[in-house]
């Protein structure tokens, strides 16, 4: 039997180390009796040396520590010797309370009473950091959102580069593939989580979902500025702002880390530490998956390599898929939004001809995708729920989809549900709202908002 559940009192940063010959970075926690450490390795180019680089290695040790406070899920993060400012300890009760809200939420957990404490500094040292201008390194992970991103930013520079996260020894043929695609040269970063972690039901861990993405933003800041470059360019869009759900008055999202709240407090601890010259920052950000949709329909070189499926990133390589498994979530929702801009039949070769519009069982997931039961939508990096009746109701008319069951049923359900505002694609292909995309790397367009 699993030692019953106990929440410590305290989660402790132990600290972090750099080793500059083997380019590796090691960050060091503590809760419950248990000691973790998490291994980053970037090689050794760079000049490990600059007080730019420890001072991007610092945002990410504070910010990898999430996936072991999990384990105990401590009622104080206690950051022992690294001093910080009442802005960066604010910052981080954010990211730990709302990056752990699906965490907090499924768990029964109440964070919101989360105390950071740690040894004061009034100011920030903002290190001296001059890179080298319109050299952006993007974190690729072989979808729509970060092709799309690729495709128009490559139109306005020419020294991008993708940053991808991987554990050791493994690559994942769903990145690999369309980042062979792209041409663009790949900074790689092997991170390497405490074994410790995969034995919560031994050791009476708690399990759960973290903010993965703000790990892997502050790794690719590191290798940037190990490369003097000036940005590290998310692909978030729009929609990963919108809240999952809302629980007693909180609201709760899955993609937070990918949102504009993470986006801008991350950046304020960025500039506070390394200065104006470098940014970080989502091409995306005013964007909605429709409109990246649309986008990623004009690139056929990329149709048959991408995937998003999760079955494609399974840590346990006998489990994982080479192909779409055409029913989960993320594929019923990428063949739906891509459903108004390419045909039903190279839709089908997407799917390798498992399409989910073509499975008359996924009802229930399509359903919940619109929104149909709000209580049902997926903890799952899925858009807007208008978005996806405005898909839906776009594809059903399309006379290659005149026969499609799933189509006419939930379109019968749109148009008879009481109340349900009405959606149409035209809505969603113009920017959605603000965004911080530098000028020197914004196309016209995409600096208007939406009025």
């Amino acid at each position: 039997m699993p030692p019953p559940f106990q929440r410590a009192e305290r989660f402790r940063y132990d600290g972090y180390t750099i080793d500059p010959v083997r380019g590796e970075v090691r960050c060091t926690y503590s809760t419950g009796g248990h000691t973790f450490t998490e291994r980053f390795v970037f090689g050794s180019r760079g000049d490990w040396d600059a007080p730019a680089v420890d001072a991007a290695v610092r945002i990410l040790f504070l910010l990898a520590g999430v996936s072991y406070y999990k384990t105990t899920a401590a009622v104080m993060i206690d950051l022992g010797a690294t001093p910080t400012t009442a802005e960066e300890r604010a910052f981080l009760k954010s990211y730990y309370v709302n990056g752990l809200g699906e965490f907090a939420y499924r768990n029964g957990l109440d964070l919101q009473g989360l105390e950071v404490t740690g040894p004061d500094t009034t100011r920030a040292a903002v290190v001296d950091y001059v890179p080298e201008p319109l050299r952006p390194l993007i974190p690729f992970g072989g979808g729509i959102d970060s092709i799309v991103t690729v495709a128009w930013l490559t139109r306005h520079v020419t020294d991008a580069a993708l940053c991808v996260v991987h554990p050791p020894g493994e690559r994942f043929d769903a990145i690999e593939d369309a980042a062979a695609v792209t041409g663009l040269p790949v900074t790689r970063i092997t991170r390497e989580i405490d074994p410790l972690v995969r034995r919560s039901e031994e050791l009476g861990f708690l399990n759960g979902h973290v903010p993965v993405t703000a790990i892997i933003t502050a790794a690719a800041l590191v290798a940037a500025v190990l490369d003097r470059r000036d940005a590290v360019v998310l692909s978030n869009e729009w929609s990963a702002s919108v809240p999952t759900l809302v629980h007693e008055g909180q609201p709760v999202n899955h993609q937070w880390s990918k949102g504009i709240e993470f986006e801008e407090g991350f950046a304020h601890l960025v500039a506070a530490s390394l200065g104006p010259k470098v940014s970080v920052f989502s091409y995306l950000r005013s964007r909605s998956e429709l409109w990246v949709a649309m986008q990623f329909s004009d690139l056929p070189k990329y149709h048959r390599v991408f995937r998003s499926c999760n079955r494609a990133f399974h840590q346990d390589r006998a489990a994982r898929l080479g192909r779409w498994c055409g029913a989960c979530d993320k594929c019923c929702f990428i063949d739906l939004i891509l459903a108004p801009f390419m045909s039903a039949a190279d839709l089908r070769q997407v799917f390798d001809g498992h399409e989910p519009l073509e499975d008359p069982s996924l009802e229930n997931r399509f359903s919940d995708l619109l929104g149909l039961d709000p209580d049902d939508k997926p903890f799952e990096c899925v858009g807007d729920a208008g978005e996806c009746r405005a898909a839906l109701l776009n594809a059903a008319v399309h006379p290659d989809r005149q026969d499609s069951p799933i189509l006419r049923q939930l379109a019968h359900r749109l148009h008879n549900e009481p109340g349900l505002p009405y959606y149409a694609v035209t809505q969603f292909l113009s920017p959605l709202g603000d965004h911080h995309i530098p000028e020197r790397y914004a196309p016209s367009d995409l600096l208007v908002r939406a009025h």
